[in-house]
């Protein structure tokens, strides 16, 4: 047995070239998630100009988003487990920018529609293949940490979405803001394909599709960690895509201000709450399974009065810290439960496997979240007038208990079903 066998990485997977493409896949997941988070702070804009109710914006948003990248995500998965993982994620990247550029151009809510579709067909084979290429290039006891830096494009994108998007808005308008950036994602398409390689592959034949689900099927562990992370989706996409709003309408911020305010949470607490999420995981994991479940947990019951409280503070220097953390807490998870998915199979069916629990993740988590909080904030409207959708946001809350009570549940199943790498 040799070191290689012993931490299933290749050779050629050093540290030095590890980080080199980690780096390149951080910087794809972050234009990813820029691109998602700018349709939330240009929302008023692009509400008032096309005339959008908030239940449509909401379906924009989440619904036309996720339909097409929930159903596409296994199919280009698998593909990128069979023929190039990098070509993949490189040709993915090109698509959702294009289609970025083209939301500029819409010219009311079908065609806005449509091009969101776009983007999510996109952003479809841009994620489960980057898991399994950082997992290729990382051993196990640092692999939780690589995919807690990768998922830093999340609160990366989300705050560089509001503080850029902003200002593009403000001196160019909601138009320009969106075919500058998508004219920036398709330029780096190239350069993630020219530098980021795939590993050889090695651990055995491809696994055909019919193989991967059953296994998949029958583990408790996986519809667990799928249904409790979705419901925290639920909540966390409705709240990236409303805040924005929340805060002009709760708090008077005018466009800028309201983008400067959001990117600071997200910066810091944001990329605190994921890279926490990898390192406590590797730290605790190595001696307990369980904590790769019982951290999200925890931190989802957290997330619960520090946003409730947060949103409604009576003035931005007791919401700022509040929310902090709340920003901190409530994405903590994707270290921990994005490396126990990997772990649920053999290492060949890692990308559908991630694939499977993204479908899950994001069809109920993207699909249901901002179009249900924009439902509410409309039922509610009568009654509560401009703090409908405040109101609304925190009505969501709730989903993340019941995501702490699911992954609690899957502890037992979870040690049970854990694949380790191959010695």
């Amino acid at each position: 047995m040799n070191a290689t066998a012993a931490t299933d990485v290749h050779p050629r997977a050093g540290q030095r070239s590890g980080g080199v493409v980690l780096a390149l896949l951080l910087v794809a997941y972050i234009f990813n998630f820029l691109d998602r988070q700018v349709l939330g702070i240009l929302g008023p804009s692009i509400q008032a100009d096309l005339h959008l109710s908030d239940a449509q914006f909401g379906a924009i948003g989440g619904t036309a988003f996720a339909l097409l990248y929930s159903a596409l995500g296994i199919p280009l998965a698998y593909l990128a487990d069979r023929r190039s993982r990098s070509a993949v994620v490189a040709g993915s990247v090109a698509v959702w920018s294009a289609f970025t550029a083209l939301c500029g151009l819409a010219g009311g809510y079908w065609s806005l529609f449509l091009f969101r579709l776009g983007v999510g067909v996109g952003e479809a084979g841009g994620v489960a293949p980057s898991y399994a290429l950082i997992a290729d290039y990382f051993p196990q006891e640092r692999r939780a940490r690589a995919l807690a830096i990768f998922s830093l494009g999340i609160p990366v994108g989300l705050g560089a979405g509001a503080f850029i998007g902003a200002r593009l808005a403000d001196w160019f308008g909601w138009r320009a803001a969106f075919l500058i950036l998508g004219v920036a994602g398709v330029i780096l398409a190239p350069i993630l394909r020219a530098v980021v390689r795939d590993v050889p592959k090695r651990g055995g034949p491809q696994a055909p599709l019919r193989t991967v689900f059953p296994i998949l099927a029958r583990t408790p562990a996986f519809w667990l960690l799928a249904f409790a992370s979705s419901a925290s989706s639920l909540c966390g996409y409705g709240l990236a895509l409303w805040t924005p709003k929340v805060m002009m309408l709760s708090f008077g911020l005018d466009l800028v201000s309201t983008g400067n305010f959001l990117a600071s949470l997200l910066l810091i607490g944001g990329c605190a709450g994921v890279f926490a999420g990898g390192w406590l995981a590797d730290r605790l994991g190595r001696g307990d399974r369980a904590w790769y479940a019982r951290l999200p947990a925890i931190a989802w019951i957290v997330s619960v009065p520090t946003w409730g409280f947060g949103l409604f503070a009576p003035n931005l220097w007791i919401a700022w810290p509040l929310l902090l953390i709340g920003n901190a807490v409530n994405i903590l998870w994707l270290g921990p439960v994005i490396t126990a998915v990997q772990h649920l199979v053999p290492r060949p069916m890692r990308s559908t496997a991630s694939a499977s629990f993204l479908l899950i993740n994001n069809l109920i988590g993207l699909g249901v979240g901002p179009w249900l909080m924009g439902r509410l904030s409309e039922g509610l409207q009568a009654t509560y007038g401009a703090d409908a959708l405040r109101d609304a946001a925190v009505a969501c809350l709730a989903f993340y208990l019941l995501a702490a009570v699911l992954m609690l549940l899957s502890i037992r199943s979870l040690k049970r079903s854990w694949v380790a790498d191959e010695a």
